[in-house]
């Protein structure tokens, strides 16, 4: 096991005063596009201000679009050689990075790559993805759901933060009622519910 439950750092999400242990897997279902940046520069703000390696996975939208909405929020987006613990990648390439989803070889690289955050002295690790990519018919796309129970299972070994977002206006109800049973905690107006 990478770090015992019981010796987790407790982290803020950025959003509610209130902590959690490292390894938390939360999803954050939308439908109004302000409230999602609003909630999502906090948590990716929280993580950087932290001292953790922050990575966001977007949905076709480049690398200055989300900068300048996150700077529009207030958000201070490292720049430079700075930059290194914000990283901004299309989520189709991140998580079908061979032109198809394959929940295992995403897992495959977690232990790795929170190694080599730790390594480089940073707090711990905070991800965040926009998951309608799995709207695009990607090969192994129907696999997102087993993708969000086994995170469940990997947290308890790397304690990595992780907040999934699922846009209500695309994502039919099965799907985000699937979501919701997958993921521990959800954030839904303002709090967060166990």
């Amino acid at each position: 096991l990478y770090l015992m439950a019981a010796a987790r750092r407790l982290v803020n999400m950025g959003f509610t005063d209130e902590t959690f242990p490292e390894g938390t897997h939360m999803c954050f279902i939308y439908s109004d596009e302000a409230e999602r940046r609003k909630v999502i520069s906090r948590f990716l703000e929280s993580g950087i201000s932290s001292g953790e390696h922050v990575s966001y996975f977007a949905e076709n939208k480049s690398l200055a679009e989300v900068k300048n909405w996150l700077k529009d929020l207030g958000i201070a987006v490292p720049e430079g050689d700075a930059a290194a613990p914000f990283a901004l990648t299309g989520a189709e390439h991140t998580y079908c990075p061979h032109g198809h989803f394959d929940p295992d070889v995403l897992f495959a690289g977690f232990g790795g790559f929170y190694q080599q955050a730790m390594a480089s002295k940073y707090a711990g690790v905070r991800m965040t993805g926009e998951m309608a990519w799995a709207l695009n018919g990607m090969p192994g796309s129907e696999r997102l759901m087993e993708y969000e129970a086994k995170v469940n299972e990997v947290c308890l070994d790397i304690p990595i933060v992780s907040m999934c977002q699922y846009d209500a206006k695309r994502f039919d109800g099965a799907t985000l009622m699937q979501a919701l049973k997958v993921h521990p905690m959800m954030w839904v107006h303002g709090q967060i519910v166990h």
